[in-house]
């Protein structure tokens, strides 16, 4: 059996003519006791109307940017009975004051009897979170700053909370700015296709814009445009930093045996036309260290659930041109021994700097070396690039006193630095990788076995 509950605008002190500014639910939907059925919004707060009773809403009665006041009916409930009545006995009993009142002064100076004890009334209990856990949403004191606040209803932050949404992160399309369930849903789905737009110009941060300053001000300018290459690769740059958690792991390899050989078949290479440089070693390690850590031979899927292990190695190089950078791809680096790889990283270094370079030469790499040996530094910290979860730096080699168990010996020593994606890769396996990659050039002889 059910029955019929008209939910009614509970008191909401002196204020009246309140509009909705959320309905919560249709016609036919099914609600637990407790659940919010819909949002008012005053001058000074927002509340929630919510239901005493489970049950399906038969008819809901005002819609966005109605009005109500006390005691207006604005949804009617089929409430099955027994929920009903248990509705009805949640609330405080009203009638037994007044019958205590008319009973006979005699009966107020014997003592009563002794009453059974009523059970206490049962509180509906609040609607449980179950086993699901999101990610934490942050919270600090910029977020709760009075205009820095996400301006949302209760019922919303909650939603947001129950996915993990940062609702700092979040456009609200209702009037003024207000973000609704239409919104935050809209921003999940944008976030899981890789296509999120941050609420705050693109940055995903609520940061103050840059300065505008007229440097002429203070002496002499001249205004130079970027180059095509600077402009798209910028872009580029600024979005796999700030959407890719990176942490890099620094590592040193002694490529002293290296460096004796590649000295050694100096003249082979360059006579037939090309150099045999430290980069062909680092992408036959990188291939070895790929294979033995499949993991950072990955991309993420589109939905960010799943990783796409790759069967095959492109290594992407990055060569500095007179225009900005650019990363042609060596393909199927596993098949190649120093002296080929040597000799195409030669011809795609060469159509690079003088932008001969095809699309399709920078797409489909599995790793990226960035190399600034020829310039110097001890270490940095190279962006990835994405689709990619990894790529690894490398500074200028300096030769310096390493203990050998008996004495200090010169060796020739590479400084290594690995960015990876944390989201993919954790802190072990980045230094594991890295460990094993330096292994692999101190051991260049066995690295294709």
């Amino acid at each position: 059996m059910t029955k019929q509950i008209e939910i009614k605008v509970p008191d909401i002190g002196d204020f009246s003519d309140i509009p909705v500014i959320e309905v919560l639910v249709a016609n036919g939907d099914s609600v637990d006791a407790e659940q919010s059925l819909l949002t008012l919004e005053s001058d000074k707060a927002t509340m929630e109307v919510p239901t005493p009773v489970s049950g399906v809403i038969r008819e809901v009665r005002v819609g966005l940017e109605d009005t109500v006041s006390e005691g207006d009916v604005v949804v009617v409930i089929d409430a099955d009975e027994a929920a009903a009545d248990s509705g009805k006995e949640a609330q405080p009993e009203q009638t037994k004051e007044p019958a205590t009142k008319a009973e006979s002064p005699v009966a107020e100076n014997k003592p009563a009897p002794p009453a059974a004890a009523k059970p206490a009334p049962a509180m509906p209990a609040p609607p449980s979170a179950g086993s699901r856990q999101s990610p934490p949403v942050p919270m600090d004191a910029q977020s709760t700053l009075p205009g820095k606040a996400p301006y949302a209803s209760p019922a919303i932050r909650r939603f947001a909370r129950e996915l993990g949404v940062d609702l700092l992160r979040v456009t609200g399309t209702s009037r003024g700015g207000r973000i609704v369930r239409e919104d935050v849903t809209a921003f999940v789905k944008s976030v899981m296709s890789g296509a999120a737009a941050p609420a705050s110009g693109g940055l995903g941060f609520d940061l103050p814009p840059p300065p505008k300053v007229n440097f002429s001000r203070y002496g002499d300018v001249e205004l130079q445009p970027l180059s095509k290459i600077q402009k798209v690769s910028g872009a580029y740059l600024h979005r796999n930093w700030v959407s890719i958690p990176h942490v890099t792991q620094n590592d040193l390899a002694d490529t002293t045996d290296m460096e004796a050989f590649r000295k050694d078949n100096k003249a082979r290479a360059e006579e037939q036309g090309y150099k045999l440089t430290p980069l062909v070693f680092l992408i036959k390690a990188s291939v070895a260290a790929l294979k033995e850590f499949p993991g950072f031979n990955a991309s993420l899927d589109e939905s960010g659930d799943n990783l796409v292990l790759k069967k095959y190695f492109h290594i992407g190089i990055a060569v500095d041109t007179p225009d900005g950078l650019v990363v042609p791809v060596i393909r199927d680096c596993d098949q190649k021994d120093i002296f080929q790889l040597a000799e195409e990283l030669a011809n795609l270094s060469q159509r690079a700097r003088e932008g001969k370079l095809k699309p399709i030469e920078m797409q489909g790499g599995c790793f990226s070396i960035s190399s600034l040996g020829g310039i110097g530094g001890t270490s940095f910290t190279p962006i990835i690039n994405a689709p990619e979860v990894a790529i690894l730096g490398v500074s200028r080699a300096r030769i310096s006193p390493q203990w050998d168990g008996e004495e200090f010996q010169p060796r020739t020593m590479l400084p290594l630095s690995l960015s990876y994606d944390h989201r993919v890769i954790d802190g072990a396996n980045g230094a594991r990788f890295l460990r094993f990659l330096a292994a692999s050039l101190e051991d260049f002889e066995n690295m294709d076995s």
